[in-house]
């Protein structure tokens, strides 16, 4: 059997899981990767902590289990890297900065395989390090990246290689998630949503990067380039959060048989790639409604075997070291049979706002007579079919109510917005909200 020596950068939540795993599975992942996989040695600031939390024995530690400085934990990481005996390396260590930016190279650079779950890292500054890996003919394996446990990157890699997958649309950030289904099953405001969140460990103390799309963002990204060929910034993606949606919205939703969600949704059209990711309004229709709690679910579209659904948890300890062994395994099996990523294709990322949705759009009114009416013919004059207007909610001088569209630009819809303004100065007392609606 060939043999495939591990090493771990980081021993917290994650790298502790996968050190376990591939303690206490060491002869089962042999048997499936054909090959005597070895965890060697762990670069950790706090063993001791991590040995006991983790029941890992102290000689897998660098430094005689002593704790280190970060200046010692960079020693370590050096000459694990150039070690000979190192044939893959796991990190854990997590961000975005020019340290792990720079590990991770040296990495693939020095013809290791490179494991990881650093969605934020490979999406926004991952291309040097697929091109340098892909320079060595080394392998990165990503399954953690996103959505935890749920199989997505093999699937579009290896499972649907004889398909197309047309769109993908998913929930794919566990927190946003919690605290739409809050807001909607127990009729709670965002704010307090969000403290149950952070209670009950759902979201961090800093949720930012989870309410505000960055998170999913980051794993649409990545997506995007395995399904479609094409590397797309963070800077050039669409993304709205959730911190502004509120109970009206929520109502709303009910009127049209639909429940908001945190989606991502990119599709092909005509070689030119759409991407978003926002809250919709998601129709009961679609199995995608009916995800709660901190679950996340991705829907693959394809043109030859139709529409594949994958559900599970998206976050965790032991799920996402499980998808990194997952990775450690594949690697040892198949080497250099593996590629990175899809091929590199010439394709359009399109402006968002030329992509054809149905649309919701709130107004938030003066309460005066004629107001919906204007308000439709505007949408009218723009060519826009309206399906449905809800019931006008009125609050002393004040009035709120929806418009759903058919499909229709999101450009358009802004340009009736901005004829409103236009021709009545002053009827508008916030900016309309717009969600698109996703059958």
């Amino acid at each position: 059997m060939e043999r495939m020596n591990i090493a771990i950068l980081g021993c917290g939540t994650v790298g502790g899981g996968v050190a376990r795993i591939i303690l206490d599975m060491n002869n089962e992942l042999n048997n499936r990767a054909n090959a005597t996989i070895q965890l060697k040695k762990i670069v950790e600031l706090s063993p001791k902590t991590a040995a006991k939390r983790f029941d890992i024995p102290m000689e897998y530690f660098c430094g005689n289990g002593n704790d280190l400085s970060k200046n010692e934990a960079s020693a370590y990481i050096t000459k694990l890297i150039a070690d000979p005996d190192i044939d893959l390396i796991v990190e854990t260590i997590g961000g975005k900065g020019d340290f792990v930016h720079q590990t991770c190279i040296d990495i693939v650079k020095a013809g290791k395989h490179l494991v990881t779950a650093n969605k934020a890292l490979l999406a926004e500054r991952g291309s040097d390090i697929f091109n340098m890996a892909d320079k060595k003919e080394v392998k990165i394996g990503f399954e953690a990246a996103v959505c935890g446990a749920i199989p997505i990157i093999k699937t579009i890699k290896e499972n649907l290689t004889g398909d197309k997958i047309l769109s993908i649309s998913g929930i794919m950030n566990g927190t946003s998630n919690y605290i739409l289904s809050q807001m909607q099953n127990e009729n709670l405001e965002f704010d307090t949503a969000l403290k149950l969140a952070q209670e009950s460990g759902y979201a961090e103390a800093d949720p930012t990067l989870d309410i505000n799309g960055g998170d999913a963002g980051h794993k649409l990204i990545l997506l995007i380039k395995l399904a479609y060929g094409i590397d797309v910034s963070m800077d050039d993606l669409s993304m709205i959060g959730i911190q502004d949606i509120k109970k009206e919205d929520i109502e709303f939703a009910k009127e049209i048989d639909a429940k908001i969600k945190l989606i991502c949704y990119a599709k092909k059209v005509n070689g030119d790639i759409y991407a978003t990711v926002r809250p919709m309004m998601v129709k009961n229709s679609n199995f995608l409604s009916n995800v709660n709690g901190a679950t996340n679910a991705v829907r693959l579209n394809n043109k030859y075997s139709g529409i594949h659904i994958l559900v599970g948890k998206g976050a965790g300890s032991s799920e996402t070291a499980m998808s990194i062994v997952s990775d450690i395994v594949f690697i040892a099996r198949y080497g250099k049979k593996i590629s990175n990523t899809a091929q590199k294709q010439e394709r359009n990322f399109a402006d968002a706002r030329q992509f054809v949705f149905p649309y919701i759009i709130t107004f938030h009114t003066a309460d005066m007579p004629g107001t919906t009416g204007f308000i439709t013919t505007a949408i009218g004059k723009q060519n826009i079919n309206i399906d449905t207007v809800s019931h006008n909610r009125h609050n002393d001088d004040k009035a709120l109510f929806s418009v759903a569209t058919m499909p229709s630009t999101l450009e358009k819809i802004e340009s009736a917005i901005e004829e409103i303004k236009r021709e009545r100065p002053g009827m508008l007392l916030s900016e309309p909200k717009i969600m698109p609606i996703l059958y």
